[in-house]
């Protein structure tokens, strides 16, 4: 089992992967699985913005792409932010396809302070949560 800050330093670290040239606003996460393994996204930008992809996503589809569907926790680090910024709202949405309501999400700025919150605080009164393979 990975502590907080443990999952914050792998976010940290995946942030150095970071491609972003046009926010210069780098973004590291890492998703915790339910199998222990931990596997890390960087956010990737593209001139047209829309392209982009953010962290928590990138984490997210790459543990999907390896078979991995169920989740335990989330970090996610901006390393130039003044203060802990919390996923944006495509990628609540996306998480939230994937993640139990009570999931931790982990997140902080580029001073160290971390704050803590959980998927369905990031979204909630989701209509998905409580759906089982699409069916209630």
């Amino acid at each position: 089992m990975q502590s907080a800050e443990e999952l914050i330093a792998r976010a940290r670290e995946a942030a150095r992967f970071t491609y972003s040239p046009y926010s210069r606003f780098p973004v590291g996460a890492a998703l915790l699985c339910a199998d222990g393994t931990v596997v890390t996204g960087a956010n990737v930008e593209n001139r047209s913005f829309g392209l982009s992809n953010c962290a928590e996503r990138s984490a997210l589809f790459a543990a999907v792409s390896q078979g991995r569907k169920e989740f335990t926790a989330l970090a996610v680090v901006c390393t130039r932010a003044e203060a802990p910024v919390s996923p944006c709202g495509a990628c609540r949405q996306a998480l939230s396809e994937f993640c139990p309501p009570d999931m931790p999400v982990y997140y902080a700025g580029k001073d160290g302070a971390w704050q803590t919150t959980t998927i369905g605080g990031l979204l909630p009164q989701d209509a998905l949560h409580g759906l089982k393979d699409g069916v209630r």
